[in-house]
């Protein structure tokens, strides 16, 4: 199992660890908690976890509570580990501005 706590954490990590886990809200839920952890452990990295924690965390919102279709999971789980995938969180400061404002664009559910 993949160290979120590793101070060298870079996107493949979190792609790794997200990649091996179930499609539920819990999964989202336990991948805002890492996030915070991370932004709080790093903060270099603190502006676009708090975006993806957001993300995850409207995701989440809409959910509690009520069922949450397969399909939706899916698509939802899917988008998510795509845009994990594509951030290098030790990349150079333009390319960390990229993927802030892709993040910051990004919608789970459309």
């Amino acid at each position: 199992m993949t160290d979120l706590h590793n101070p060298d954490l870079h996107a493949p990590d979190l792609h790794a660890w997200l990649s091996q886990q179930p499609h539920g809200l819990r999964t989202f839920r336990t991948f805002q908690q890492k996030l915070e952890t991370l932004g709080k452990d790093d903060p270099e990295q603190r502006g676009v976890c708090r975006l993806l924690s957001g993300l995850v965390g409207n995701y989440v919102e809409i959910f509690d509570e009520e069922p949450l279709p397969v399909a939706i999971a899916d698509r939802a789980y899917g988008r998510l580990l795509d845009l994990v995938a594509s951030l290098d969180l030790k990349g150079n400061p333009d390319r960390r501005l990229a993927d802030i404002n892709r993040v910051a664009s990004c919608d789970l559910l459309n």
